[in-house]
């Protein structure tokens, strides 16, 4: 199934969200993904689950994760 970004989460049926451990649950303030069938990973926002999703390749995620274990986004917190 192809899924297109900016779809409303609560239509990517059978997902199971998962969030950080890192997330601070009392606020709310936590990025949610989901593994897609066939591939594939959805992103959304946890202050807005019914609100849109990003969809994102298996590849685009590996770059990203890849980035992020380097340590290049790492200027954009703090």
């Amino acid at each position: 199934m192809q899924y297109r970004n900016g779809l409303p989460a609560r239509d990517i049926s059978g997902t199971v969200w998962i969030k950080s451990s890192h997330s601070n649950a009392t606020g709310g303030n936590c990025v949610e993904v989901a593994p897609l069938p066939g591939g594939g990973v959805a992103m959304r926002n946890s202050r807005d689950p019914h609100g849109p999703a990003l969809v994102y390749s298996m590849a685009e995620m590996n770059a990203f994760l890849a980035g992020a274990k380097d340590g290049e986004f790492d200027h954009l917190t703090g």
